[in-house]
């Protein structure tokens, strides 16, 4: 038996609890401007300082990371070598610092200022080379539009209270022909099952209240989303855990958690 959870990347997140589920749609026309929650922006900047802890809340994320860039770059011709690289939604920089790795020109974007200063620290630490700003996706994309062979977009789009202009403004940073990564949770009575009260409630991989069940996304919405867009869907791949090795695994299944590889 397996089961899938998520963690927390992004700080442009909205406040979760483990509701009954109800439908949700990424189309729907969001109110809030910025797209932000400050409510989350809040909760993130609280567990900065443990972003690069893999015992912490942020195990799953350090698990997943390996395979999620490795995925990543099966999917360009010559890899991340040389390519210009945005994160958005980049929290601590663990993908972020991971891309740079692997030979990429990398910047990483947030709103939570927390966040980013841990992520400039293990940087300097480290030793490896990434550029951080304090500046939604949205506003970016108005100022350097295009200039982007790779945009990742992980563990977000639930978070935030308009996915789908998250998802424009990915589109609008990258160069035509070049890539754009995004992985959320899929909407179902299964992945309410999982993520919600398996990974939060069960198992605890997460804290309760990490997800909000109504904000997840559909693999359909978000393709219609990037289509939208005018990103073209290349592939999917799902994600999974299993409770009995404590490991996570890629694979077909997307019921759960899931990522999507587009190309503009």
């Amino acid at each position: 038996m397996t089961t899938q959870s998520h963690t927390p990347h992004s700080a442009t997140a909205s406040a979760s609890s483990a509701a009954e589920p109800t439908e949700a749609h990424t189309s729907a026309a969001s109110t809030f401007h910025p797209n932000v929650d400050q409510a989350e922006l809040d909760k993130f900047s609280a567990l900065a300082t443990r972003w690069w802890d893999p015992t912490t809340e942020f195990k799953p994320l350090h698990e997943i990371n390996p395979l999620r860039l490795a995925w990543i770059i099966e999917q360009i011709d010559g890899g991340l070598i040389g390519k210009q690289v945005l994160d958005v939604g980049c929290g601590g920089g663990i993908l972020t610092e991971a891309m740079a790795k692997a030979g990429a020109h990398v910047k990483g974007i947030d709103l939570a200022d927390k966040s980013l200063k841990i992520a400039k620290l293990h940087s300097i630490e480290s030793g490896v080379s990434v550029h951080y700003e304090s500046i939604s996706a949205e506003a970016l994309a108005e100022r350097e539009p295009g200039q982007f062979d790779v945009v990742t977009c992980m563990e977000m789009l639930e978070h935030v209270p308009d996915p789908s202009a998250t998802v424009r403004a990915c589109s609008q940073l990258v160069k035509p022909g070049g890539w754009v990564f995004f992985s959320t949770l899929n909407r179902n009575p299964k992945s309410f099952l999982f993520a919600i009260i398996g990974a939060e409630y069960v198992l605890r991989l997460l804290p309760r209240g990490t997800h909000r069940w109504q904000s997840f996304i559909k693999p359909s919405e978000l393709s219609e989303a990037a289509r939208l867009a005018n990103l073209t869907t290349v592939c999917f791949k799902g994600m999974e855990y299993n409770p009995f090795n404590q490991r996570y695994s890629l694979s077909a299944n997307t019921d759960v958690n899931y990522l999507m590889a587009t190309r503009k």
